[in-house]
């Protein structure tokens, strides 16, 4: 940090939109229930519910907040509406990020847009559900929010393998903590968000990917990082649907806290640090494969470490902007719990050792989802 002092963390606002997925008690396949579930939301939560291209998943989206306090609120309260309403649809409403069992319909809601990405995309968009967080920070200035997503590119694998919760596929492990990551892979816009030296080279090139036909929309921009399209927000978009709403709450702290330590970097003159792309390819690939359960890549030596390394290495740096914040307690906690526990797919495949049948794995993931 070279001695710059971050700006006020807690007054860079947060929101967390989550996507879960729909499934069958019976075999843990997916339902397509979602219409029926959202018109058992209650008025106010249906209000932050949205349509997503599986019918066999829900996404909320939590107002604007500021504290982690009221973050885990907002969390807790749409997954147990969110819970209760699947029962009344006979599904569990499940914080899986990728589809574990099967997914017997693959049609998506009516709509143009969904019509349109059918039609242009072929078999990549009759893959089955996969579900993520979207963390998003305010950052109202889009020339900082540019260079901020520069900066935010070296420190993402490590966001993607603290949120990696997606082992499974047609009940099997795919030997990914993060299947869903390498699902994604095949659509276009998708991966690292490219270096950029200003709004304007940022807009030139969004413009262009839509020329091309590539892209249906802006929406369409996948980066793992973006400025949003609908918001004066960076979102981070690389995480898998957390376990549980702690999970999700460390996870949204440490974004913001990367955020607001950027925004002190790029406002001290500190140049963000620019891995080749084959690097950063690969610093992704082994997160998702390994989430923490053995080693990242060290994007400034080129070289594999202990996972827990990094994640230190990650705290440490942003540790001015988590103090600054009064996060710097709960991220800890939160810490302490994943090393304990392991990530979402380690959990994940624990229960399976432990009960030995898919089913019951994803009986205890849809108690833990609203708890």
């Amino acid at each position: 940090m070279l001695g710059v002092t971050p700006p006020d963390p807690a007054a860079l606002t947060l929101g967390v939109e989550e996507e879960f997925l729909l499934l069958d008690p019976r075999d843990g396949g997916n339902l397509p229930v979602a219409a029926e579930v959202t018109a058992a939301l209650p008025a106010g939560v249906r209000a932050q519910s949205r349509v997503e291209f599986r019918r066999s998943m829900l996404e909320l989206v939590t107002p604007v907040c500021t504290g982690l306090a009221g973050l885990r609120a907002e969390l807790t309260r749409l997954r147990r509406a969110g819970r209760d309403a699947a029962r009344t649809a006979g599904a569990w409403l499940v914080a899986v990020g990728a589809t574990p069992v099967a997914e017997p319909d693959l049609g998506a809601p009516p709509g143009a847009r969904f019509d349109t990405i059918r039609q242009r995309y072929g078999p990549v968009a009759h893959d089955p559900a996969v579900c993520g967080m979207h963390v998003h920070v305010g950052v109202p200035d889009r020339e900082l929010a540019v260079q901020v997503v520069n900066h935010l590119r070296a420190r993402l694998p490590v966001v993607q393998a603290l949120t990696a919760n997606s082992p499974l596929y047609r009940g099997a492990d795919t030997g990914h903590a993060s299947w869903r990551s390498m699902q994604l892979l095949r659509w276009p816009g998708m991966g690292p968000a490219p270096h950029f030296a200003s709004a304007a080279e940022h807009d030139a090139a969004v413009a262009a990917l839509l020329e091309s036909g590539m892209l249906v929309d802006d929406g369409m921009i996948f980066w793992y990082a973006r400025l949003s399209a609908r918001y004066p927000t960076i979102e981070v978009r690389v995480g898998d649907v957390c376990a549980t709403a702690d999970d999700a709450v460390l996870a949204a702290a440490l974004i913001r806290a990367a955020v607001a330590t950027a925004i002190a970097d790029v406002r001290a003159g500190v140049p963000a640090h620019r891995p080749p792309s084959y690097l950063l390819a690969a610093a992704h690939w082994r997160a998702a494969h390994d989430g923490l359960g053995d080693a990242l890549l060290d994007l400034r030596l080129g070289k594999p470490r202990p996972a827990w390394e990094l994640v230190d290495e990650f705290v440490d740096a942003v540790r001015p902007a988590l103090a600054a914040a009064g996060d710097l307690d709960d991220v800890r906690a939160g810490l302490d719990r994943l090393r304990r526990d392991g990530d979402g797919a380690a959990r994940q495949r624990a229960a399976l050792r432990r009960t030995g049948d898919v089913r019951a794995m994803l009986a205890e993931r849809a108690r833990t989802t609203a708890d």
